[in-house]
């Protein structure tokens, strides 16, 4: 059994569609939800499906020693993020390498790196009249957005879209493909070759 971390800071939509995925999943499961934010409603949708949360302070995180030990206690192999908003520091990505695994709103390396997160990325999309974006799903480094890429997938954008109904379509990519991509990643990784339902 291979036991997920999830990061999150924010409302937990992309959490909640790992938490369904994994819940009655024989190989791998949710141990743990971590957050920075004692307010993120990712806690309540963790509460939901009976998986423990950590509440970690910004400093802690940067106290790698003190994130790890709450990692190991709960056996955790794989750290996901979803929607979390720290830089994960480097002595995680050591630990854990090609383990941690992001999913950003753009096609990256288009609108990526610090301060590209939202709606922020979507209003830019709009602001440069591009024609399409999407998501991409990749490995985290010490860099933000700049890890290898495991998956992208793409959406129109009409001329008449607005932030907002880009961000609507980008959100139903993410619920679609997260979380059958961390199932594929992870099989892959480990040797199980099972057939993963999209």
């Amino acid at each position: 059994m291979k036991h997920l971390a999830v990061f999150a800071s924010g409302s937990g939509t992309n959490a909640e569609r790992i938490f369904e995925r994994f819940r009655d999943h024989t190989s791998i499961r949710v141990a743990v939800l971590l957050t920075n934010n004692p307010n993120a409603g990712a806690i309540a949708r963790a509460a939901r499906f009976n998986i423990p949360v950590e509440i970690l302070e910004k400093s802690a995180l940067t106290q790698t020693d003190r994130v790890l030990e709450k990692l190991r206690s709960y056996q955790v192999d794989w750290i996901v993020l979803a929607g979390f908003m720290l830089m994960i520091p480097p002595g995680l990505i050591d630990t854990f390498p090609n383990r941690i695994v992001n999913i950003h709103p753009a096609l990256l390396p288009a609108y990526g790196g610090k301060g590209m997160y939202g709606i922020r990325v979507h209003q830019a999309v709009v602001e440069a009249k591009e024609e399409v974006t999407g998501i991409t799903i990749h490995y985290v480094n010490e860099n933000y957005d700049e890890g290898a890429v495991i998956f992208q997938v793409s959406c129109t954008v009409q001329p008449y879209d607005t932030a907002e109904t880009v961000a609507d379509k980008v959100h139903h990519l993410e619920h679609e493909y997260y979380p059958q991509i961390i199932e594929e990643t992870i099989r892959q990784k480990t040797g199980d070759r099972k057939r993963v339902e999209r």
